[in-house]
């Protein structure tokens, strides 16, 4: 499995550490909240909502340089709006990695 890194991070914040340091405080906060409010929704089978949920998801997924997972969601969240969960257990493995590595920063 392709694994988070920071090279956006670093790409985007270039030498400024005050910039990056806020990008990384954003992805901490707003990563799990994301993740809940989609788990919630897959559990009520609101697919519309998973579907912007990935949406939004999909924006962390690029910012924390998985290209390949990117892709996934892109599909994942298709599959959504015609109410298919299919990839589900990839994309949901995406978003644990992902848990995994923004608690190591």
């Amino acid at each position: 499995m392709e694994k988070p890194n920071m090279s956006y991070i670093d790409t985007l914040s270039g030498s400024d550490k005050a910039f990056k340091l806020k990008l990384i405080s954003i992805v901490k906060e707003e990563l799990p909240q994301e993740i809940t409010i989609y788990e919630e929704n897959i559990k009520s089978k609101n697919f519309k909502e998973a579907a912007e949920n990935v949406h939004k998801l999909k924006h962390k997924i690029s910012i924390l340089g998985l290209e390949t997972s990117y892709q996934i969601a892109i599909d994942y969240e298709e599959n959504l709006k015609i109410a298919s969960t299919q990839l589900r257990v990839e994309f949901e493995a995406i978003l644990k990695e992902m848990t995994r590595f923004i608690t190591t920063l």
